[in-house]
């Protein structure tokens, strides 16, 4: 039963309530131990552009919350993009009525010219009720994206200034920013660019596998990112070798080699009341080409003791079986197979991780 359901059914009660000790309100706990889940776990279903007529394609978040909410999720991180005020008020109204948490997702702004797209999505998620707001600085991967360190160094520039523009913004409106490490930023540099700002209201979406391909240790990332952490994308991960490098994909919660017990820990420990949630995309496996040049193009030299310890880790965690590519499969099975995974890992976090 839902908890406002119980609520409204308990109200027959009043009368003898009255005459009892106030029940302390537990609402804001039980928020934060939902499991909620990111957009990016409905990747093919909202973006891919399948046709199925037995898995017709999200056009709007309205629909992906009402799925998500029938599938078990407790809340959702969805995209912004687009709304309006009116947009905006459905949104909450519909979540409210579930019972959800909810997250928006929104792209920096770029420049000047960009920021007035920026406020008016910002104020449309705060008339929605949202109170974290994740971003990224790169949409795509470093070592596919960036040829030089020049032009990553260009890069850097421009992501800081974008995020000096969208502070005041955020924090007019009373909304976290919340900056993923995606596939963009190592350990240090992302730290440097927050210790830059300098702000309360920009901190982390804390993304428990990213970093591994930039061949830093999971945990690792875990421990150096918590205390700057507003929000979690929680996913296990799995490795394969290839003639270039390896080959990594999200995998299950509990399918994969993270330590995602501890993780939870660590992460609770410097903000209990943190949301996770779900980021499971299914996909082909990513190629992370570590051993060739162009890989390194816009990295510091790493030691041949350090990237024999990740290769080593990687050699010892690689998975057992192949890694599934879902590419070679018909729309309607990679969108079944979409909704398996997510629903595989939501039974994880309830039965394991101690989610509701």
């Amino acid at each position: 039963m839902k908890r406002r359901s119980f609520i409204k059914k308990s109200s027959s009660a009043g009368l003898l309530a009255m005459s009892l000790p106030a029940i302390p309100d537990f609402s804001s706990i039980v928020a934060e131990m939902r499991f909620g889940v990111a957009e990016a776990s409905y990747v093919q279903r909202r973006y891919a552009k399948l046709d199925s007529i037995n898995y017709p394609p999200f056009t709007d978040s309205l629909q992906m919350i009402e799925h998500c909410s029938s599938v078990g999720f407790g809340g959702v991180q969805f995209s912004v993009s687009g709304w309006d005020a009116a947009f905006a008020k459905k949104v909450k109204k519909r979540v409210e009525e579930l019972d959800l948490f909810l997250e928006g997702q929104i792209r920096l702004p770029k420049e000047d010219a960009d920021l007035q797209r920026f406020i008016d999505e910002v104020s449309a998620a705060k008339e929605a009720g949202v109170d974290i707001l994740r971003t990224a600085c790169l949409s795509g991967r470093r070592y596919e994206t960036f040829d030089s360190k020049s032009s990553f160094q260009e890069f850097r520039t421009k992501s800081i200034n974008s995020l000096k523009l969208a502070e005041p913004v955020v924090r007019d409106f009373d909304i976290k920013l919340a900056v993923e490490n995606h596939k963009d930023w190592r350990i240090t540099e992302m730290i440097e660019i927050l210790d830059v700002i300098d702000s309360d209201w920009v901190g982390v979406t804390l993304d428990t596998g990213n970093n591994l391909s930039l061949l830093e240790d999971p945990m690792e990332v875990v421990e150096a990112l918590a205390p700057y952490a507003f929000t979690v994308h929680l996913k296990d991960m799995a490795v394969e070798e290839y003639e270039d490098g390896f080959l990594l994909a999200e995998i299950n919660l509990g399918e994969g080699f993270l330590d995602i017990d501890k993780m939870i820990t660590v992460i609770k420990g410097h903000n209990p009341d943190i949301r996770f949630n779900l980021e499971m995309i299914t996909r082909d496996p990513l190629k992370i080409p570590c051993l060739t040049k162009g890989y390194w193009a816009t990295f510091d030299e790493v030691s041949a003791v350090e990237l024999a310890g990740f290769l080593y880790k990687i050699k010892k965690g690689k998975s057992t079986s192949p890694l599934t590519v879902i590419s070679k499969n018909s729309a309607d099975d990679r969108l079944a197979l979409e909704i398996e995974n997510n629903k595989a890992s939501l039974k994880y976090a309830r039965q394991r991780l101690g989610f509701v």
